[in-house]
């Protein structure tokens, strides 16, 4: 849990005050917004250059990227003020949510890009799971030593990873050649993976919750009195204004996003097919821009000693992708009628099988280790071999 630089007293609820850096960053956001608004049809247009696609992608990477960071800020005051797990669940549903739309958007959009929801996935999983995880164990480890973290909940988050990307990305390759769901199957699998993502999600934060806090301290011999110094501080008293203006900053931060997706995905779905690059880059680009925010918050946790924070924020954030994108990109499929291809390649499935068993040892114990973050960055460098080397 983020822990401000001057926090209030005990008990003292925060003060639902605006920095003068987010009000900018509100203010330059929806300006990107107007100008592509206005003038996006012009920009973006047939007769689009690559140095105005060049520009045009620079200026959305920047700012979707910064209200990116600006919508973890926001949640992390929300977490502060609500406490675990409730606020890692609400920066993780925003980050997703994010995604969610970016992916939409390249599947509504004027190109063809039928693997872009599995590439997604895909994508999100080895760079959360192998880069992001690797970071928080060494990371954490040269700040802290072995770090420990509530085993029954991480397991819980394994096998969510398990059963959720198992059904929706190896499964469809074993039911047709193409990597296809029917439209029975479709249903079926679009049912079953938001039940069960939201019977976790409930489960989570209410009868489930201790699994997923920072497991006890343990007991000293002789407690130590309330005013000692190095009591874990606890959550801030609720306060309805400031929950409402953050609320608030943060819808009004995931609107650019949601506004600007569309055109990112027309200069991406450009890009691509100008430097000839794997259609596979699109998935990758969505994920770094939505998930590195997340990303650095989760290694800053880990070398906070918050391993188990770390660990709601990685896992979490996979399951969250798989629980909420896989609905979306089948439905928006059987909508439109695009086709969707679900089911990951032969190498892709190796990657898969080695990610979920070596996250299965590395947290098989109750304290963490470093030699297995190794071994997490040495998978992801061989997806990023076989990316541009298939």
């Amino acid at each position: 849990m983020v822990t401000p630089r001057n926090p209030p007293p005990s008990g003292a609820a925060p003060k639902p005050s605006v920095p003068p850096s987010t009000w900018l960053l509100l203010i330059a956001a929806w300006g990107v917004v107007g100008a592509f608004t206005v003038f996006g049809a012009e920009w973006l247009g047939p007769s689009m250059t690559p140095v105005t696609a060049g520009v045009a992608f620079a200026a959305l990477f920047v700012t979707i990227l910064a209200a990116s960071f600006g919508v973890v800020k926001e949640a992390d005051h929300l977490a502060h003020a609500l406490g675990e797990p409730y606020g890692t669940l609400i920066l993780t549903l925003s980050i997703v949510l994010i995604e969610v739309v970016l992916i939409a958007s390249v599947l509504l959009g004027p190109g063809d890009f039928p693997t872009i929801g599995r590439d997604s996935i895909f994508a999100v999983m080895m760079i959360i799971m192998n880069l992001v995880m690797g970071l928080c164990l060494i990371a954490g480890y040269r700040r802290n030593g072995h770090q420990a973290y509530n085993a029954q909940g991480t397991a819980s988050y394994l096998a969510m990873v398990v059963l959720l990307a198992s059904i929706a990305l190896v499964l469809p390759k074993y039911l047709s050649g193409a990597g296809e769901f029917t439209t029975f199957q479709a249903l079926g699998i679009t049912a079953v993976t938001a039940v069960v993502y939201a019977v976790f999600l409930g489960m989570q934060m209410r009868s489930h919750r201790k699994l997923y806090m920072e497991p006890a301290p343990a007991v000293a011999a002789e407690p130590p009195p309330r005013h000692a110094v190095g009591l874990l501080p606890q959550p801030a008293r609720t306060d309805t204004r400031f929950l409402l203006l953050r609320s608030a900053l943060l819808i009004a931060l995931i609107l650019p996003i949601v506004l600007l997706a569309h055109h990112l995905a027309v200069v991406t779905d450009y890009g691509i097919a100008a430097a000839g690059a794997p259609t596979a880059l699109g998935g990758v680009l969505i994920a770094i821009i939505v998930f590195t925010p997340e990303s650095i918050t989760a290694v800053k946790a880990a070398m906070n000693n918050e391993m188990q924070r770390a660990i709601n924020l990685c896992l979490g954030a996979f399951v969250s992708t798989v629980g909420l994108t896989v609905p979306a990109v089948l439905v928006i499929g059987l909508v439109t009628g695009k086709q969707v291809i679900m089911g990951i390649s032969n190498a892709e499935t190796v990657l898969y099988i080695a990610t979920v068993a070596l996250s299965m040892l590395t947290f098989n114990g109750q304290k963490t280790s470093a030699v297995q973050g190794w071994m997490h960055l040495a998978l992801f460098a061989i997806l990023g071999l076989l990316l541009f080397s298939p």
